[in-house]
């Protein structure tokens, strides 16, 4: 088939490979004159490194990023937060810690190896049905020719998705940042500090990249309406702030000299509830986006992307290919944009109640088994085995059904 990616992210890049290592006559669209990924760190999954091993990617991202074993966090003193991926049993369970220009790279790199077609500089506004295909619909007008299927890849606040969900009230400040020597910080753990559920401070290795300096991703939770407010008040104001409620971040906020090395992230839940028309799919964050807060979104997309190319693969008919697909991937989405609806407002939002039932009853509780377990395997992303559903080797997790 001819194909027309919208979307040059991770998710876009990865369904180009998959579909054209198929056979398929793929071309990917991007707004940018040169593609480059948006963003700071973000998390590689048990999930989203099953895609990455069957595109031969894995070994890479794993060597450029830091292998991340538990997710720790506190409340002043208080632990509220501490998931081991060992929890899960057998094979061993990691997550991987990245820049996003490193799952960027990786994936770009192997798109222009195999030779696939990028047109650069386009600003995709519609697509256009035809009879037995579709066409892309540019902002000056100009329209492509015709293709047998369109990916749209384009993320949350795609053109090509009809409108649902909403914007949710926090976003967070992203900063990547020199590794800080001489800390207490662990080098295979996301930590994070909490006051009450309005205030979030995390700290990411992200590895090394393609460099020689390892590298962490800083961030801090922030409500949407305060942007202009936190602008305005400056940088030392912030840092006094950031110092008290956790002064390990000194190093850190050192190398940040000025307001733009600081990059404000706003997210959006929302969930397409027919992510399949005519001769068009929508995967990753144009079907279903949510708080980073289970840390999923990049992992959701790369399974997605499997998800398609192997339903593509299998069915008779491009329609039952695009339905098999939406059908393998439909319950992961639902459960996970449930849990993540669940969980996001105990963390971020101005409920005083929520964090306090948090920290005097959900994080001594959560220490115990089946928590231990269940917590490792939401983060991981297993819940709902994802893998046996997409036809993924992958670690499968002991414990509870």
């Amino acid at each position: 088939m001819s194909v027309a990616v919208a979307g040059c992210g991770p998710c876009g890049l990865a369904t180009a490979l998959l579909l054209s290592r198929q056979g398929h006559r793929v071309t990917l669209f991007e707004r940018f004159v040169e593609p480059r990924p948006i963003g700071s760190g973000l998390m590689i999954q048990p999930t989203g490194q099953a895609v990455l091993a069957e595109l031969g990617l894995l070994a890479r991202v794993l060597a450029e990023g830091s292998r991340i074993d538990r997710l720790f966090g506190c409340a002043g003193e208080r632990i509220v937060l501490d998931v081991h991926y060992r929890s899960l049993g057998g094979a061993p369970h990691f997550g991987i810690g990245v820049h996003r220009s490193g799952l960027f790279d990786a994936l770009y790199d192997e798109v222009r190896r195999d030779g696939i077609s990028i047109v650069t500089g386009v600003e995709i506004m519609a697509t256009e049905a035809e009879a037995s295909g579709r066409r892309l619909v540019f902002a000056d007008g100009k329209r492509t020719e015709r293709f047998d299927l369109v990916v749209d890849a384009l993320g949350t606040r795609s053109p090509l998705a009809p409108p649902c969900g909403k914007d949710l009230a926090y976003g967070a400040l992203w900063a990547t940042l020199d590794w800080p020597d001489g800390t207490d910080f662990a080098q295979d753990a996301l930590q994070q500090r909490y006051r009450r559920s309005s205030v979030m401070i995390g700290v990411l290795p992200i590895g090394k990249g393609s460099g020689e300096q390892l590298k962490t991703a800083f961030f801090w939770s922030l409500h949407r309406d305060a942007l202009n407010q936190w602008q305005a008040a400056g940088l030392d104001r912030w840092k006094a702030e950031v110092r008290a409620l956790w002064p390990a971040c000194a190093p850190l906020l050192d190398q940040i000299t000025k307001p733009e090395q600081l990059t404000f992230a706003r997210y959006a839940h929302r969930t397409l509830s027919t992510p399949v028309e005519s001769a068009l799919i929508h995967i990753g964050d144009a079907w279903h986006s949510a708080s980073p807060q289970l840390g999923q979104g990049a992992n959701m997309a790369l399974l997605d992307a499997w998800a398609l190319a192997t339903s593509l693969d299998r069915a008779g008919s491009l329609n039952d290919g695009l339905q098999q697909a939406a059908a393998i991937r439909r319950n992961h989405v639902r459960l996970y944009q449930w849990l993540t609806a669940l969980f996001t407002p105990v963390y971020q939002s101005d409920s005083r109640v929520l964090p306090l039932l948090r920290d005097m009853l959900v994080g001594p509780l959560s220490k115990l088994w089946p928590a231990t377990w269940i917590q490792a395997a939401m983060v991981s992303g297993l819940i709902g085995d994802p893998l046996r559903r997409c036809g993924l080797e992958g670690p499968r997790p002991v414990g509870p059904p």
